[in-house]
């Protein structure tokens, strides 16, 4: 919100247009302009709108150039475009009305369940998936599986949207459970070893899992202060893949946990499209042998392909 105030420089009385803001780390920044004429504070808002969202964005940015890490991927320039995308996004959220908010999640969150889905070998369509959820109707000629999974998916990403899971062990079998409700498989950690058709790399033993797991944890809690949010969200989902914790869902609970780190810090979430199922498999395997640079570019890219199509679309309206 923005306000009026009045200030005396010099024996003259001036009035600015300010808006107060916190950073993510709690502190409050104040953006102000001299202002000139003596319109409305209605019109002044709508006149200078893109002044303060261009400041904004230049704050978010001085804030984050300054407290991540820079590399090849997720260089200066690049940590600027993402930063301005948080901001417009945080926009986005703040101006839309309830149903509008509804109608963009909700296209976002049946593609995300559908493409998650279908990456594992679910067989439902698109048009399925929106019939399973909106319709609460069962699909003939599909099974019993790939529905509850369906549905599954659906509401724990609408719990990952609303900031319902932190990053613990807690929460991450809670996903898993809540994925695999109605369907026959061991939750919580894996008692049994398993593998990774296609990848020449071998997972965590069930003997290690929470071990690894708490070092993963560990990681998170302390890379999310140095190292920007989708970077972490990147590696956090390289690593988590090696470990394959559990004995079914992996890939799933992944990309769920991969979009709990960037909603809790703020920005939007990502799509994996089963169209590049086979590029994602790919810097899945890099990361494997410790090349960990194809897999933060291709989530670099997710991000920004998901945020066009699924967000950006609506920013231009907004008032």
């Amino acid at each position: 919100m923005t306000y009026l105030t009045t200030k005396n420089i010099n024996g003259k009385r001036y009035q600015y247009l300010v808006k107060s803001l916190r950073l993510p780390d709690g502190s409050q920044r104040k953006i102000q302009k001299l202002i000139k004429s003596r319109e409305s504070k209605r019109k002044l808002d709508k006149r200078y709108k893109d002044y303060f969202i261009q400041k904004e964005k230049e704050l978010y940015s001085k804030y984050a150039l300054e407290r991540y890490e820079k590399d090849p991927i997720f260089t200066g320039k690049e940590i600027e475009k993402l930063e301005s995308i948080r901001v417009d996004y945080k926009h986005l959220v703040n101006k839309l009305s309830k149903k509008q908010l509804k109608d963009a999640f909700d296209r976002f969150t049946v593609n995300f369940t559908y493409e998650s889905n279908a990456i594992e070998g679910n067989s439902l369509t698109l048009k399925d998936v929106a019939i399973v959820i909106f319709e609460n109707a069962a699909i003939e000629g599909k099974s019993l599986r790939d529905i509850y999974e369906t549905r599954n998916l659906w509401n724990i990403m609408e719990m990952v949207r609303k900031n319902r899971f932190d990053i613990n062990h807690k929460d991450i079998i809670k996903i898993h459970e809540l994925l695999m409700r109605d369907i026959d498989t061991a939750t919580g950690y894996k008692r049994v070893p398993n593998y990774i058709v296609g990848r020449r790399m071998e997972t965590t033993p069930p003997e290690e899992v929470e071990s690894e797991m708490d070092n993963l944890i560990s990681w998170y809690e302390e890379s999310v202060e140095t190292m920007h949010p989708l970077s972490v969200s990147a590696i956090f989902h390289g690593r988590f893949e090696r470990i394959h914790p559990f004995e079914d869902g992996n890939g799933r609970v992944g990309r769920l946990l991969s979009n709990a780190i960037l909603t809790k810090n703020k920005y939007p979430p990502l799509i994996i499209r089963k169209s590049q199922r086979l590029s994602y498999l790919k810097v899945l395997e890099d990361y494997d042998n410790d090349f960990d640079w194809n897999i933060k570019r291709f989530f670099l890219r997710r991000f920004k392909s998901t945020y066009k199509k699924f967000f950006e679309v609506y920013v231009r309206y907004l008032d």
